[in-house]
Protein backbone atom coordinates (compact mmCIF):
# COMPACT_ATOMS: atom_id res chain seq x y z
CA UNK A 1 0.00 0.00 0.00
CA UNK A 2 1.26 3.43 -0.82
CA UNK A 3 0.71 6.40 1.47
CA UNK A 4 -3.05 7.06 1.62
CA UNK A 5 -4.24 9.71 -0.82
CA UNK A 6 -5.60 11.78 2.06
CA UNK A 7 -2.11 11.94 3.56
CA UNK A 8 -0.56 13.03 0.28
CA UNK A 9 -3.26 15.68 -0.07
CA UNK A 10 -2.43 17.07 3.36
CA UNK A 11 0.93 18.25 2.05
CA UNK A 12 -0.33 19.45 -1.29
CA UNK A 13 -2.42 22.21 0.20
CA UNK A 14 -4.88 20.41 2.42
CA UNK A 15 -5.59 21.54 5.95
CA UNK A 16 -4.86 18.31 7.84
CA UNK A 17 -1.63 18.59 9.82
CA UNK A 18 0.20 15.27 9.78
CA UNK A 19 3.69 14.41 10.96
CA UNK A 20 6.68 14.07 8.66
CA UNK A 21 6.86 10.32 9.32
CA UNK A 22 4.04 9.85 6.82
CA UNK A 23 6.15 11.12 3.93
CA UNK A 24 9.38 9.44 5.02
CA UNK A 25 8.34 5.88 4.20
CA UNK A 26 11.21 5.48 1.77
CA UNK A 27 13.58 5.17 4.75
CA UNK A 28 14.42 1.60 5.83
CA UNK A 29 13.18 2.22 9.41
CA UNK A 30 10.68 4.63 10.99
CA UNK A 31 11.96 7.82 12.61
CA UNK A 32 13.28 7.37 16.15
CA UNK A 33 11.01 8.11 19.06
CA UNK A 34 7.68 6.98 17.63
CA UNK A 35 5.28 5.17 19.92
CA UNK A 36 4.55 1.52 19.16
CA UNK A 37 1.15 2.43 17.68
CA UNK A 38 2.49 5.27 15.51
CA UNK A 39 5.36 3.09 14.29
CA UNK A 40 2.70 0.55 13.27
CA UNK A 41 1.00 3.22 11.17
CA UNK A 42 4.36 4.06 9.59
CA UNK A 43 4.98 0.42 8.65
CA UNK A 44 1.45 0.16 7.26
CA UNK A 45 1.98 3.27 5.10
CA UNK A 46 5.18 1.63 3.85
CA UNK A 47 3.18 -1.48 2.94
CA UNK A 48 4.81 -3.84 5.46
CA UNK A 49 1.74 -5.36 7.11
CA UNK A 50 3.76 -7.88 9.09
CA UNK A 51 5.76 -5.19 10.88
CA UNK A 52 2.63 -3.05 11.13
CA UNK A 53 1.12 -5.91 13.16
CA UNK A 54 -1.53 -7.05 10.78
CA UNK A 55 -4.18 -5.72 8.51
CA UNK A 56 -7.04 -7.91 7.53
CA UNK A 57 -10.70 -7.91 6.65
CA UNK A 58 -11.85 -9.64 9.85
CA UNK A 59 -14.70 -7.40 10.97
CA UNK A 60 -15.26 -9.28 14.25
CA UNK A 61 -11.62 -8.85 15.22
CA UNK A 62 -11.70 -5.18 14.24
CA UNK A 63 -14.87 -4.66 16.30
CA UNK A 64 -13.12 -6.23 19.30
CA UNK A 65 -10.19 -3.80 19.06
CA UNK A 66 -12.46 -0.80 18.53
CA UNK A 67 -14.39 -1.80 21.68
CA UNK A 68 -11.09 -2.10 23.60
CA UNK A 69 -10.19 1.41 22.41
CA UNK A 70 -13.62 2.75 23.38
CA UNK A 71 -14.26 3.87 19.81
CA UNK A 72 -17.10 3.16 17.38
CA UNK A 73 -16.23 0.71 14.62
CA UNK A 74 -14.97 2.49 11.51
CA UNK A 75 -17.08 1.83 8.42
CA UNK A 76 -14.90 3.88 6.07
CA UNK A 77 -12.40 2.55 3.49
CA UNK A 78 -9.04 1.45 4.93
CA UNK A 79 -7.21 4.59 3.76
CA UNK A 80 -9.74 6.80 5.54
CA UNK A 81 -9.52 4.60 8.62
CA UNK A 82 -5.70 4.94 8.58
CA UNK A 83 -6.01 8.71 8.49
CA UNK A 84 -8.56 8.73 11.31
CA UNK A 85 -6.32 6.58 13.50
CA UNK A 86 -3.32 8.79 12.70
CA UNK A 87 -5.27 11.89 13.70
CA UNK A 88 -6.36 10.29 16.98
CA UNK A 89 -2.86 9.12 17.87
CA UNK A 90 -1.08 12.29 16.85
CA UNK A 91 -3.68 14.95 17.52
Amino acid sequence: MKIPTQVQTAWVGGTTPLPPFAVEVTAPEPPAGLTFAVAGLWWDAKGDWTRAHGKEGDQDNAAYWYRRAGKPVCREPLDAEWLSIARDLLG
